[in-house]
């Protein structure tokens, strides 16, 4: 049987990178998806390979009405929302801390850390009224063990993991389960980003921090994210699960 069979799921930032590896397997899984990303083509283009059991929205996950508006716009499509997924996030480049403008600053915790705020203020009445839900934040073992450089977007990740254990304790009597993600640098248009720039002494660079000896992929957080999303993680809250190959021992 499909592990999230019957369970509907709202993907930010599900146009390209990790959230389309998890829109695309949620679905695989059983699962209806909300795709959603601020580039409304790419969250169609998802949703168009998903067929019928996907939507595409489009939406700034750091305002609050374009939140409510996906929000809304996924009950409307499927009745019900018992996963939230918060991907969505994004970096300033690789630099010293003092060079990162404050227009950048804003945004990275904009998007980062504010929009799981935003969307709690929807999705946890939601699943307080049907008896329990999940709630996954994407974080980052940036937020474990910062690299130089990415001073400001570190601080954003453990702000990710560290509201993702406290959301946990807070909603477990309301039968809400909340978890974290924290992948290793991976194959996504991020990627870059981080290291600055993008060149093969860069990545091997990156490659060598990394025991397992390779980034991260779409698919290996998607199948972290089906196994905490699913009911077989019921006993599992407030986890920060590294997939990481070993980075942050």
């Amino acid at each position: 049987m499909a592990r999230l069979a019957g369970k509907v799921a709202l993907v930010t930032g599900a146009g390209q990178g990790f959230g389309q590896g998890i829109a695309e397997t949620f679905v695989r899984e059983g699962a209806r998806v909300a795709v959603l990303d601020i580039n409304e083509a790419q969250a169609r283009d998802v949703a168009r390979g998903l067929g019928e059991a996907a939507i595409a929205l489009r939406a700034d996950v750091s305002k609050a009405t374009d939140i409510a508006a996906a929000f809304d716009a996924t009950l409307r499509a499927f009745g019900q929302v018992d996963i939230v997924v918060n991907n969505a996030g994004v970096s300033h480049r690789n630099q010293p801390m003092l060079d990162v403008s404050e227009e950048e600053f804003d945004r990275v915790f904009a998007v980062n850390v504010k929009a799981i705020y935003l969307m709690a203020k929807h999705c946890v009445p939601h699943m307080r009224e049907r008896g329990g839900g999940v709630i996954l934040n994407i974080g980052s073992t940036a937020g474990v063990r910062p690299r130089p450089g990415l001073t400001w977007y570190n601080a954003s990740k453990g702000a990710v993991n560290l509201m993702s254990k406290s959301m946990a304790v807070e909603l477990a009597p309301d039968r809400i389960r909340v978890n974290a993600i924290a992948p290793v640098a991976g194959e996504t248009p991020l990627l870059a980003t981080f290291m600055g720039e993008d060149t093969p002494e860069k990545r091997a660079a990156f490659k060598a921090t990394i025991p397992w000896g390779r980034l991260s992929t779409p698919q290996d957080i998607a199948n972290a994210a089906v196994f905490l999303c699913s009911d077989e993680a019921e006993m599992v809250t407030g986890t920060v699960l590294q997939v990481d190959g070993g980075r942050c021992i």
